[in-house]
Parts: structure tokens; sequence; C-alpha cells
């Protein structure tokens, strides 16, 4: 009979085969958002040819809502109630899927706590396991309030490759815990710090459409009633705007999580070591990213740096939180040094 562990990777295993199945149906649901976009196009134009051809001699009638057909960006769905939203069948597959995947993940997480006797986020393939689960959480629990199902491809995707590589590199079988980790704080501490990247990924997410669709809305104005070839699903999207500032909502609420780990990790510090800082790398890559947050939410609260200046913050603020899980905590030598894995 398996034990508990191996158990835990079968179900990790089935989680990622799950989550790349459910990426594939998401990545349709943006291929059709797209067709379904250029549909729209081709019928605004047909129409205006129409308008046209009739303005030398008799009206033509415009049907009753013709000019609201085309998808207007600028319009955001997230404003339009639960009941009314247009729910596209790949998208609603995708996200049963990513339902299916996430109790399996969390079986493995589970599982593998209970067979260390213990939290399971003690070494890096750990907190990974814990980490992508509490992603996909938020990104499902989001779901409730806002239909963010045009995320599904980058929250399936992040979850195949963190999680399956994680499960790949940074495996290592169930130990005991060493000394500095016999401690409360390590319960509180390491998943408010998962908790926190979890929402900082929605907020990459978000900042990746924004950048985008700014892109797309600068070549509309650019271009006036000419042609615009851009990615067609951003046409069945949110306004930049309207991206920019739910990111900003996310950010805040990471950010807020993030402080409280920086200050509980200076309190076990201090438990553990003696002292609440001592410039330890893992302890610096924790303030630069604290830093990075910290402008990049003062500097469009106070400073009105808004648009693609702040896009580019937060996507380089979630980029400074992996290379702090996947470099600082492999190549980096320090007190933090528990990522399990043999030199």
């Amino acid at each position: 009979m398996p034990s508990l562990e191996q158990i835990s990777v079968l179900l990790v295993w089935t989680a990622v085969a799950i989550y790349a199945v459910a990426f594939i149906f998401y990545t349709i649901d943006l291929a059709r958002r797209s067709s379904q976009a250029l549909d729209a196009k081709d019928a605004a134009v047909r129409e205006r040819e129409l308008v046209g051809a009739a303005a030398g001699g008799a009206s033509v009638a415009r049907p009753a809502g013709a000019a609201n057909r085309s998808i207007d960006s600028s319009r955001s769905p997230l404003a339009v109630p639960a009941a009314q939203r247009v729910r596209p069948v790949f998208a609603r597959i995708g996200t049963s899927l990513t339902w299916l995947a996430f109790l399996f993940h969390v079986g493995g997480d589970v599982t593998r706590g209970i067979a260390a006797g213990r939290v399971p986020w003690a070494n890096m393939y750990e907190f990974a396991l814990t980490g992508v689960m509490l992603m996909v959480a938020v990104y499902l629990g989001v779901l409730f309030r806002y239909d963010l199902r045009f995320l599904g491809t980058l929250i399936t995707g992040l979850a195949v490759i963190l999680l399956g590589g994680s499960a790949l590199s940074f495996y290592v079988v169930v130990s005991p815990l060493v000394d500095p980790l016999k401690s409360p704080w390590l319960v509180i501490h390491v998943f408010v710090a998962s908790l926190a990247t979890a929402f900082f990924a929605l907020t990459f997410g978000l900042s990746l459409l924004q950048l985008m669709q700014t892109r797309r809305e600068r070549k509309l104005i650019a271009a006036g009633d000419k042609p615009v070839k851009t990615w067609g699903f951003l046409k069945t999207l949110p306004s930049s705007e309207a991206l920019e500032s739910l990111a900003y909502r996310f950010a805040i609420v990471g950010f807020i999580f993030w402080t409280f780990t920086l200050i509980a990790g200076s309190i076990w510090a201090n438990d553990a070591w003696g002292r609440f800082w001592g410039f330890d790398t893992k302890e610096v890559w924790t303030f630069i990213i604290w830093v990075l947050y910290a402008g990049y939410i003062h500097a469009r609260a106070t400073r009105g740096w808004r648009g693609t200046r702040s896009a580019w913050l937060s996507i380089i603020g979630f980029a400074a939180v992996l290379f702090n899980f996947a470099v600082v905590n492999v190549f980096f030598k320090g007190l933090h040094a528990y990522s399990g894995l043999t030199n």
C-alpha cells in the first residue's frame, strides 16, 4: 500500500495534468473571443457600407441597438450583473476543470502535511505546493464577485509551470524540521507570505493585460476609422483603466499581507537568532519587494502615476517575488537556506 507521501505526489501530478487541460480550454476560449470580435468587426464594416451606399438615395433603416453591437471594451464587463454575463462554454469547462484540479491539489497538500506531521510549507517544494494552491484558491474565490475568466489561461499556465517545475526540481522527501523552524511563526509567517504572493499573481496578470489593452486603445485612437490589427480577444475584455483599477485593489491586499510577512519575519528572527534584522539575502529581497509594491501603491495614489508606468512597476514587483523564490533560495547562502535541497 502506498504511503501518504506517495499518495500526495500522485495527487499533485494529477492536479498538474488537469490544470494543463484547463489551460487548453481557457486558451480555446480566448481564440473564440478573438473570432467573435472579428465577426463583430466584419458586421460593423458591412453595416457602414450599407449606410454609405444609401447616403445618396433612400435611407436604410438601422436595426435597433446596432450602434451598440460591436464589442466595446470601454464598458467594463466587471460591472455587468452575474445573471447577465455571457459565459462562454469553453471558459466554463476550463473553470470546472480548474475546480477539479484544485481539489486534487488540496488533497496533495493535506496528505503531505499529514505525512510530515506539520504544516506543509517548510521547504521550497512545500512552499510552492501551498503557494500555488492559494493562488488558484484566490482566483476561484474572486470569480464569485468578478468575471475574470479571461485570466484563466494565465493562472492555470502558472499553476502548471510552478507546480510541475517545483515537483521536478525542488521535490524532497519528508524530513523533520530544523530547530529554527520549530516555531509557531512558521505557521503564520510563511502562510501569509504565500497568500500575499497569490494576490500579487493576480495583480501581475491584470497588469499584463492592461499593457496589451493600453497598446490596443492607443492604436485605435491613432488610426481613427482605419482598421487596426490587434489581439482580437482584447475587444471582449475591460478597458485598460478598469483592469488597472482592479489590479490596484489586489495589489493593496497583497501589500498588506506582505507587510505583515515582513514584520512577522523580523519578530521570528529575533526569537531565533537574537536580532530583528541582519541584512540576510532573503531579508533584503523581502524588503525590496515591499519597497516595489509600496512605491507602486504610493505613486499611483498620490502622484497620478497611472497607466503603462504603474503596470510595469507591478510586473517588476512580481518578477522580484519569483526571483526571491526560485533564485535567492537556491543560489544565495544565508540563514534562510531551508530549501531542503542538497548542495
